[in-house]
């Protein structure tokens, strides 16, 4: 069978801020022009929103430029931070540390917690309003070139694949949505972004990105411990000094907060969980009485860029660019992206309308790279630039490094640190063998504040069409005992956290491309559990896990997180 095609004067793909404020960006500019300007977008989640995860404290300034009325369209931002607050944690007590203390740039007054899935509904119906065509539950699979190696569009996966690769009664090829330009907005680790990455030489010169994977739940408490505005972010315990990483906890709309860790994915220790940890956390003795009494209704996990500036790629390629996390505008220490990610649309978005005003069509927008380097997100990362590459000396020498740092650009004087620290290796590389660190012994679930992994996974609504293919390839089929297993004592049944990865006895084989049979051991993927959430695909020791897209539609399905 052959692929229909539609085409269209920009392709986006992905429905998160970026890519929503991209297409808004640029219908507002043909109206302002009076012009017609063809926008798609493609979402792989079954609705715009369903994989969309993040704490989130949103920075209003790219919304503000945006859609500066936006405050009189019943946008979900309706929670305002009242109160901000910081701890240190041992493992027995908790030292606030003053807001007059920390660097001005950590302040997230004027700032409001909100359901970035529940943003991106809404910024959807603004995109539609100005008619932006969106699809949701269609995957972009594969990139389309010319024969001049430009990016011509991209290709939707195929529908109704057995997992043997046969097709099923109800088999449907994919479709190829073409465009003059392709703007990919993937979110981190985006599948596509990768491979366009590569094949353009886009990361030549640029630090390798740094990730970090964040774990989230939310819960409606009891009345009396909410406390709508609070914003609190901690360090220390449960990780140890040499591991990077912090919670949040937000209080928002009624009765609802959202709890989450973050691990820093270059952590050493194989025997490491970042799921267990964020279990610990919840059971500090000040966080603990939080949760007491109260509900959980979701859970999801979602891997975050943290390189910052100098891990940021170039953005533009012929016919087409990144834009968003697609590329890594996160700030680490303020732990947001939104507002770069929305700002870094709309700047893709005007160097195509200019294009496209020109008459061109699949060459590079080069005026792109230049634009975000000239706005407020390159001056937003460059003032913490040497916050994530300082963790290196370990959690206090960094942070008491990185606050100085942030302190003398609030005070204008950052003239005084011209300086730029570099990442050095990849995240996959910063394992030890696991002879060489120390188990750790997590507690027991307890069914009250603390959960099991399953009964996680199914508060994030995850589903997927059983029979297709497996989406997490495995390149090397031995390579998971042979060496993770062996030398590491098989990581990839921890660092997830949805329980994809396990090591059963080999008695029986597998089918093709399900596993790795050899020495007793094998490892078995359970696909349908997986949050989307890219972390083997960054940390699996030899990068032999290939996360590519499952049939349109799949993965979780996220409500208000």
């Amino acid at each position: 069978m052959t692929r229909e095609a539609m085409e269209y004067d920009v392709v986006i793909v992905g429905g998160g801020p970026s890519g929503l404020a991209a297409a808004i960006r640029l219908k507002q500019l043909a109206a302002q022009h009076q012009r017609e300007v063809s926008v798609c977008i493609l979402e792989k989640g079954s609705e715009v929103g369903a994989h969309i995860l993040s704490g989130a404290v949103v920075d209003p300034c790219a919304l503000d430029e945006l859609l500066p009325d936006w405050r009189t369209r019943d946008a979900p931002l309706t929670t305002e931070v009242t109160d901000d607050r910081f701890l240190v944690l041992t493992a027995e007590k908790a030292y606030r540390i003053p807001n007059w203390m920390l660097p001005r740039l950590m302040s997230n007054h004027g700032n409001y917690i909100a359901s970035l899935g529940n943003v991106c509904r809404w910024l959807a119906q603004q995109a539609e309003a100005l008619g932006v065509e969106i699809y949701p539950g269609f995957a972009a699979a594969e990139a389309l070139f010319d024969d001049k190696g430009a990016v011509r569009g991209v290709a939707t996966g195929d529908m109704g694949v057995a997992r043997d690769g046969s097709h099923k009664p109800d088999y449907q090829p994919g479709m190829e949505l073409l465009a003059k330009y392709t703007l990919f907005a993937e979110g981190c680790r985006g599948s596509l972004s990768q491979l366009l990455m590569q094949r353009y030489n886009l990361r030549d010169g640029v630090d390798p990105q740094k990730y970090g994977i964040g774990i989230k739940e939310l819960w409606e408490v009891a009345p009396d411990k909410h406390h709508k505005g609070l914003v609190l972010h901690s360090q220390g315990w449960p990780l140890d000094s040499r591991t990077g990483g912090g919670s949040f906890v937000y209080h928002f709309d009624e009765r609802l907060v959202a709890a989450g860790f973050v691990v820093h994915l270059n952590y050493e220790n194989p025997h490491l969980s970042p799921y267990d940890e964020f279990q610990r956390f919840k059971a500090h003795p000040a966080i603990r009485p939080t949760f007491e009494g109260g509900k959980r209704l979701g859970y999801g996990a979602r891997a975050i860029n943290e390189g910052g500036l100098q891990s940021v790629p170039k953005l533009a390629f012929p016919g087409g660019a990144l834009i968003g996390c697609s590329a890594g505008f996160v700030n680490l220490p303020r732990i947001k992206g939104s507002h770069n990610a929305m700002k870094t649309g709309m700047l893709g978005a005007e160097a195509a309308f200019a294009a496209l005003g020109a008459g061109r069509s699949h060459d590079t927008l080069a005026d792109l790279d230049e634009a975000w380097r000239k706005s407020w997100v390159y001056q937003d990362l460059y003032k913490v630039r040497n916050v994530k590459p300082g963790l290196k000396w370990g959690m206090w020498a960094g942070t008491v490094h990185g606050g100085l740092h942030m302190w003398l650009n609030d005070l204008g004087l950052g003239a005084l640190v011209p300086w730029t620290l570099r990442h050095d290796k990849p995240d996959n590389a910063s394992l030890r063998p696991a002879d060489e660190m120390p188990r750790i012994d997590y507690p027991k679930y307890d069914g009250v504040v603390t959960f099991d992994k399953l009964s996680s996974v199914f508060l994030s609504n995850t589903n997927h069409e059983e029979d297709q293919p497996v989406h997490l390839r495995i390149k090397d089929p031995a390579i998971p005992v042979t060496v993770n297993l062996a030398r590491y004592a098989g990581p990839e049944a921890r660092y997830c956290p949805a329980g994809v990865y396990e090591f059963v006895d080999a008695d029986s084989p597998l089918p093709a491309g399900e596993g790795s049979g050899v020495r007793g051991k094998r490892l078995q993927i359970n696909a349908q559990n997986c949050v989307h959430c890219k972390t083997c695909d960054i940390k699996d020791p030899r990068q032999n896990i290939q996360w590519v897209t499952p049939e349109g539609g799949g993965g979780p399905n996220y409500t208000s997180m």
